[in-house]
Order: structure tokens, then C-alpha cells, then sequence
């Protein structure tokens, strides 16, 4: 993930705010279809902010089960509350969606053309 987008996400608030349904509605054209492209959104965002964060914390893992290697790292420390403090990803999705950053898409779009003999 680049900066640029870290920054985004830390300048969004966490807390979850109410969603007037008609807006929502007018972006798509479908309240459902803005709510599923929405959640289908927040599972990616999800995804990539877990691979993110494991691929960052592989370089803590200890690779023996020996209880006297075990200790805290304050890297490790800072690493686990930046991504603590980051706003679920059904409210960033909810928010790319109202800054019209989201491309909805239907299957028929997505999918290609079938080819004709």
C-alpha cells in the first residue's frame, strides 16, 4: 500500500456514521447493488490490509518454540497499534463510494463477450 493511501485511511474517522439510503441509491442507481459493491470492496480492502501486516510482523516471527526467545519488540509494538487505529474496511469502502472513487460494476460488464462461431 503507498503512502499516499496510508495517509487517506488515517485521516478517516472510525467511528460509524448513519447513511442516507436515497444517496446511496442515486450513485448506482440500486441501494443493494451499492451496499454489495460496497461490502465486496471492504473484503478487498480487508485482504490487502491483512497481507500488509503479516507480510510486515514475518519479519518478528521466531522460527523456535524456546520460551526464553521470547520478548517484545517495540517495532513489532508500533507496527500492531498503527493497524489497530485504522478504520474497519467497510467504512473506508462506504467512503470511496461516497467520494465516488468505487467503480460498480455488473456481472454482464465484467464478464467477457462470448465469442460467436
Amino acid at each position: 500500500m503507498d503512502k499516499v493511501r496510508k495517509m487517506k485511511m488515517t485521516q478517516i474517522s472510525p467511528l460509524i456514521e448513519t447513511q442516507n439510503l436515497e444517496e446511496m441509491a442515486s450513485e448506482s442507481g440500486n441501494v443493494y447493488e451499492a451496499i454489495y459493491a460496497i461490502a465486496r470492496r471492504a473484503n478487498q480492502i480487508s485482504r490487502e490490509i491483512k497481507e500488509e501486516l503479516h507480510s510486515k510482523l514475518e519479519d518478528f516471527a521466531s522460527h523456535t518454540d524456546s520460551l526464553e526467545e521470547i520478548h517484545e519488540n517495540r517495532e513489532q509494538i508500533e507496527i500492531s497499534k498503527f493497524y489497530e487505529k485504522l478504520p474497519h474496511a467497510t467504512i473506508l469502502a462506504t467512503t470511496e463510494f461516497k467520494n465516488k472513487e468505487l467503480n460498480i460494476r455488473t456481472e454482464e460488464e465484467a464478464a467477457p463477450a462470448p465469442a460467436l462461431n
